[in-house]
């Protein structure tokens, strides 16, 4: 029985350094029924040129006229993507030859898993976990996310502790596999959020539609992070602390969509003024700029509801206490010091 047909999607804006880098290891998995796919958002740079010069047989390529973040990016690039089961991969990600054996395993086992990802581990010190993804994401009772393997700005070494299979509640976006038929259920990825938590929002959709979400710790890969926007920019902080509203906003159950974001407003308050007395008053200022995006944004945010609301506690991966009070306040700095 032939395995499902993989398309692994890899979005690309001015990041011929990466493919050079990167792209090679992907042309190298050794699965049976794969592409890939480089879905180019407006690039101005050598992208495309030395993507034609491989001439590899496996690649395909998809050119967007403007370039709309990550979630725009795909939002077009997937339409012309024809995988049943489609990885989203960012460029600046290595993997070894077997690494899709484990997650298309997972995915034929359960016709309900609807978004997945591997164990994700820092390409420059592969004995840690990397900051973006881990192994696998939670979110707290105020829907602040986390992940097994970082909270907040500590990453823990990896040491074999999440190599359990599991329900969680998000998969993250620097490996991110959907199921074709979920991913359209759910109703796609939000062009609006641009980058960053996109991939929160749609898996929270996931649930709210009946699918699963998953990370598959047997599958590795190594992610060098911060490829299009480093850690420190003042627009990632824009972006993150508006898009959190959005996703809030959208999918949370009615009685809890106030309170928890009046709780959000409150929590970014404080870290406006740890930004300033820390001396970076331009994070402080994208805090303020994201709000007012959001509450010129949320009665169309609101309208835009997927599936079924879901009080957090119902869903996989949701953690009753404070992600926040426990990380500051209690020095809980690992995931399983939560608990």
């Amino acid at each position: 029985m032939p395995r499902p047909f993989i398309s692994i999607a890899i979005l690309n804006w001015n990041g011929v350094k990466h493919l050079q880098t990167y792209l090679p290891s992907v042309l190298e998995t050794q699965y049976p029924n794969f592409e890939v796919v480089i879905i180019d958002n407006a690039s101005t740079d050598e992208s495309k040129k030395w993507v034609e010069e491989l001439g590899h047989e496996k690649i395909k390529w998809v050119q967007l006229q403007t370039n709309t973040g990550y979630a725009g990016g795909y939002f077009h690039g997937l339409k012309q993507v024809t995988g049943e089961i489609i990885c989203l991969l960012n460029s600046d990600v290595a993997v070894p030859p077997h690494w899709l054996d484990a997650v298309a395993d997972a995915f034929e086992k359960d016709p309900k898993l609807g978004a997945a990802q591997p164990k994700i581990l820092a390409d420059q010190q592969r004995t840690h976990f990397e900051y973006a993804g881990a192994s696998g994401g939670w979110i707290d009772r105020f829907g602040f996310p986390f992940t097994r393997g970082r909270i907040f700005t500590t990453v823990e070494t990896d040491q074999g502790q999440y190599d359990d299979e599991t329900e969680v509640f998000w998969a993250s976006g620097a490996c991110l596999f959907v199921r074709r038929y979920w991913y359209l259920q759910a109703g796609e990825l939000d062009p609006d959020f641009f980058a960053h938590m996109e991939e929160i929002d749609l898996c929270w959709r996931m649930h709210r539609v009946g699918a699963s979400v998953k990370v598959i710790p047997q599958s590795t890969v190594f992610h060098l992070g911060g490829g299009t926007l480093n850690y420190g920019s003042p627009f990632k902080t824009y972006l993150n602390f508006r898009n959190s509203y959005y996703c809030l906003w959208k999918n949370l159950h009615p009685s809890e969509r106030l309170p928890k974001v009046i709780a959000h407003l409150i929590l970014d308050a404080v870290a406006g003024f740890k930004f300033l007395l820390e001396g970076y008053p331009k994070h402080t200022w994208a805090i303020v700029r994201a709000h007012w995006a959001f509450f010129e944004k949320a009665r169309e945010m609101k309208k835009r509801q997927v599936g079924t609301p879901l009080s957090l506690k119902k869903i996989p991966g949701s953690l009753s206490k404070s992600v926040v009070w426990k990380y500051y306040a209690g020095g809980k700095k690992t995931f399983r010091s939560l608990f």
